[in-house]
């Protein structure tokens, strides 16, 4: 049985006024867009930026993530060989970022919770661009709304299962703590994972569907479990090795290639995915844009795997 959130707060209004007709996402404001983005607000994909930085505990700046991946992305074709299918077969709309309340961490989980369930609301597919973590409670409370037996599948290098950090219960290392308390924790599936601490990993091992040190060797286990049921996927960066993905918060060495979570991703294309998201991008740490540019080519990959039986 899925538990109720004890830190849930009641759905806010992202703005204190009705947003203008360019903003048909409450509480986001367009800057600029991701590559080959349509004009459509009612695509069946909606882009959205969170530029969430507040408990990060080594590196900041992941609020420039967002904004970073858009402009890399006009470096990438609109065309995947892998998938042959372009963009423009695709179509989803960028609503650009979120508004957030600097300094305000409970503000800013509510001005996402209200965009992303907005999206969702309208049978749109919610595709996230992050900012840390923590902003993933906020999209799974929303998508949670809408599909109550919601799965949350999970890519990253840490468990994130804390209790609390240094006494702060909503934090990106408690962020997987409290999903799974909102949604049951046999419905939280953690691939990838290599770092945490002991009473995390006993703690994942005990109430998680939790794969550590494995990933795409994990999703023979958890695919047949996801099958037919609305799925929420986080895609924290850094389950990729920091020698391929630098630009990233908290580095762990010995993850995966790209190539492995790209092959990761693409195996996922069966699943009933509900909502996505790719997280702690953190630019100011980035060498060459190297990180900035994987996610902009899992967050395309992701529009034409997910999107397409949306069109």
């Amino acid at each position: 049985m899925a538990g109720n959130d004890p830190g849930a707060r009641p759905l806010a209004p992202a703005l204190k006024t009705p947003p203008p007709a360019s903003a048909p996402v409450p509480g986001t404001v367009g800057r600029q867009r991701f590559l080959a983005a349509s004009d459509d607000p009612s695509a069946p994909v909606v882009l959205l930026g969170a530029p969430l930085d507040a408990t990060v505990s080594f590196r900041p700046g992941t609020r420039f993530g967002p904004a970073r991946i858009r402009e890399v992305s006009e470096g990438l074709e609109d065309y995947s060989p892998v998938l042959d299918r372009d963009l423009t077969q695709v179509p989803f709309f960028d609503a650009g970022d979120v508004e957030l309340p600097l300094g305000d961490v409970e503000g800013s989980l509510a001005a996402i919770e209200a965009a992303v369930d907005a999206v969702a609301g309208r049978g749109q597919l919610p595709v996230v661009l992050g900012g840390e973590h923590l902003l993933t409670l906020a999209a799974v409370r929303a998508v949670h709304r809408h599909h109550p037996d919601l799965a949350v599948l999970q890519f990253d290098a840490h468990a994130d299962l804390r209790d609390d950090y240094l006494g702060v219960r909503h934090s990106h290392a408690t962020v997987m703590r409290r999903i799974g308390e909102l949604v049951g924790f046999d419905r939280v599936y953690q691939v990838g994972i290599r770092s945490g601490t002991r009473e995390e990993f006993a703690f994942g091992r005990a109430r998680t569907r939790f794969f550590p040190l494995q990933l795409l060797e994990a999703l023979d286990h958890v695919l047949p479990q996801l099958a037919d049921r609305p799925v929420y996927v986080t895609i924290d960066i850094d389950v990729v090795d920091p020698g391929a993905a630098p630009g990233t918060g908290t580095p762990e060495p010995a993850g995966v290639a790209p190539s492995e979570l790209l092959a990761a991703l693409y195996r996922l294309r069966e699943l009933r995915v509900a909502g996505l998201d790719v997280v702690e991008v953190c630019p100011p740490q980035d060498a060459g844009d190297v990180t900035a540019i994987l996610a902009a080519k899992l967050v395309r990959e992701a529009i034409l795997s997910f999107g397409s039986g949306r069109a």
